[in-house]
């Protein structure tokens, strides 16, 4: 935050004397300093400390500590393994990877891990229920952490009543029902893709919705319950198919006439597939918001984050497997792989309502661990002043943030009721990717730049200069889109193509290293920090640079949608709360920082 910041207002600016909102004459004078307030607030980098004190009473009652690492493994678990690995499986084989799935499951397993290390740093260090908001305000400031958390919000949201009513046709599988329209009920006179009222999807998050409610140790014991028998749906689908399949289909296609061998597309095709098969990781990021209910930080959230990766890395590995010796990757069915290999099998039909009924429960799974995560996001938004502070309410005898918990379950329910939402499970918003981004390139300026709770300061008390790592930053940024740019535009198989990409394979590197020999750290978590400073995290910037570059156009129009309705917000309400806020608690008493001076 800036000097300025510390200045008592005029009552007549709309100051705390009286609220930007208090009357219209209050608001209007409060938009005509619209400009000046974005200048002193939208930067404003709020202190670890602050956000686990003064910010976080803002919610009343405090969140119950009652997570350990086996509750945030299966948290983990249940948000990664949702329905859509049943999709994305068998795309990759089929269009990408051929039976090098397998590879491709390991490489996408390795570049989820390295983002999860990003984010258990913060976690651990400020273990707070807003995760990658929170993460983002301490470093960048208010409106990047906005910006992204609003973004992740609005994503959540629409993704979860598509996979709300995803739930209705999985179930009719399950039960040998399979057009999903016969579980909803027709409304004629509305439009299409809005006349279908799915009754199911909406019982379904309510309830959820309910339970997470009623308390977070109630919710993590369902979601293990569920999680458990989902994963044991998978084993039993990993057993069938290595029972049932032969050997030879890791290497000979169906058609003669197609490229054999493990790796059909080559090496290419592998990456290819790892960029689509890395989608399936998602889930592991609501972890992190848990952070303020664990009990013991520093122990339970990297096993936990890290742990789950692991093990659903091996699961996905050995499904890739298994589906891959049951047929040919060229005869793949590359939207229901997985039981379109058994429904042509004599006397083994049954074995896709198996299926239909594991990818039930790993919907319901993902959709809990979800809408934990995106009510403690909201939480926290509340609580830092850029939205109603009501949101941020925590109740006293649930130790849950009840209302943002029910804010949301409303309106996913209201989305799912009516709207035929056309986004597929495999499907990650743009919104996610870049959040993932952000926090890694967070986690560097942090260590490199800006103090943390609980760290030393191996190079004085000086705080550094900002500008070498924002451009170290900057420049590995556009590295790796030329990287991205080439592998998207340069035609395959030429010698230009492996020259382009090589070269920007050791820019990259090259920048990395110049970096870690010239500006020294100047901050070492004590607790635990990213091993392998700054290679991990910058890694994980190319990747999420790489992936957002794999997504197609509607996602990019979503995204600036979404985003240009984030900065309408942010001007002309959240930037004059939060100012309102922070003026309050200057005026009280309350001690502000910024990089430059604090009080």
């Amino acid at each position: 935050m800036d000097k300025g910041a510390l200045m008592t207002p005029d009552s007549d600016q709309g100051g705390p004397d009286g609220g930007s909102f208090s009357s219209l004459r209050s608001y209007g004078r409060a938009l005509s300093q619209t400009p000046r307030r974005l200048a002193r607030r939208a930067c404003a980098a709020t202190a670890p400390e602050e956000e686990m004190s003064r910010v976080r009473a803002r919610s009343g009652a405090p969140m119950a500590r009652a997570l350990r690492w086996p509750d945030l493994v299966g948290l983990g678990l249940g948000g990664m393994v949702g329905a859509g690995v049943f999709v994305t499986t068998g795309r990759a084989t089929r269009l990408h990877a051929g039976p090098g799935v397998v590879v491709s499951y390991a490489i996408a397993g390795l570049c989820a891990l390295l983002s999860a290390f990003c984010y258990t740093e913060f976690a651990v260090d400020m273990p707070v229920a807003g995760g990658a908001f929170s993460y983002l305000r301490v470093t960048f400031g208010e409106f990047a952490a906005f910006l992204t958390g609003a973004n992740l919000i609005m994503e959540y949201v629409f993704s979860n009543a598509a996979v709300a009513r995803s739930f209705t046709a999985y179930m009719g599988t399950a039960v040998g029902v399979d057009a999903p329209s016969k579980w909803r009920i027709a409304v004629p006179g509305l439009p299409n893709g809005f006349n279908q009222v799915d009754l199911v999807a909406v019982g379904v998050i309510l309830l959820i919705s309910v339970c997470i409610c009623y308390s977070t140790k109630e919710s993590s014991k369902v979601n293990m319950v569920l999680t458990a028998v989902h994963v044991a749906f998978i084993l039993f689908i990993i057993v069938m198919g290595f029972w049932r399949g032969d050997a030879r289909n890791l290497t000979h296609p169906a058609d003669p006439t197609h490229p054999g061998g493990f790796f059909p597309n080559g090496v290419g095709g592998v990456f290819s597939g790892a960029a689509m098969v890395y989608l399936s990781y998602i889930g592991y990021d609501a972890v992190s918001t848990m952070a303020e209910e664990v009990e013991r930080p520093a122990r339970d959230i990297p096993i936990g984050v890290s742990g789950s990766v692991i093990i659903v890395t091996v699961l996905y590995c050995l499904m890739a497997a298994s589906m891959s010796m049951l047929l040919p990757y060229d005869a793949i069915d590359t939207e229901a792989p997985f039981s379109g290999a058994f429904r042509g099998s004599d006397g083994w039909g049954w074995v896709s309502n198996v299926i239909g009924a594991g990818a039930s429960l790993g919907i319901l799974t993902s959709l809990m661990v979800a809408m934990l995560g995106q009510a403690r996001y909201l939480c926290v938004i509340g609580r830092s002043g850029v939205m109603p502070a009501w949101l941020a309410k925590v109740h006293p005898k649930t130790a849950t943030p009840v209302n943002a918990s029910a804010f949301l379950g409303l309106l996913t329910a209201a989305l799912a009721l009516f709207t035929e939402l056309d986004i597929l499970l495999n499907l990650v918003c743009i919104g996610t990717l870049f959040v993932f981004y952000m926090v890694s390139n967070a986690v560097v300026y942090r260590r490199y730049v800006v103090g943390a709770t609980g760290s030393s300061t191996e190079s004085g008390d000086r705080q550094p200069s900002a500008w070498p790592t924002l451009a170290f930053l900057l420049a590995f940024s556009l590295i790796a889109l030329s990287f991205t740019l080439v592998w998207k535009l340069a035609p395959e198989g030429g010698r230009t193509r492996v020259g382009l990409l090589s070269a920007c394979g050791a820019a990259a590197v090259a920048t990395v290293g110049a970096f870690q020999a010239l500006v020294p750290q100047a901050h070492t978590p004590e607790l635990w920090g990213v091993p392998g400073m700054p290679w991990v995290p910058a890694a994980s910037v190319f990747l999420n640079v790489f992936l957002l570059g794999s997504l197609d156009r509607p996602s990019y129009v979503r995204f600036g949608f979404f985003s240009a309705a984030a900065v309408l917000v942010y001007v002309l309400y959240s930037v004059h709360a939060s100012y309102d806020a922070e003026e309050s608690a200057t005026l009280d008493g309350a001690k502000v920082q910024d990089e430059a001076c604090r009080v």
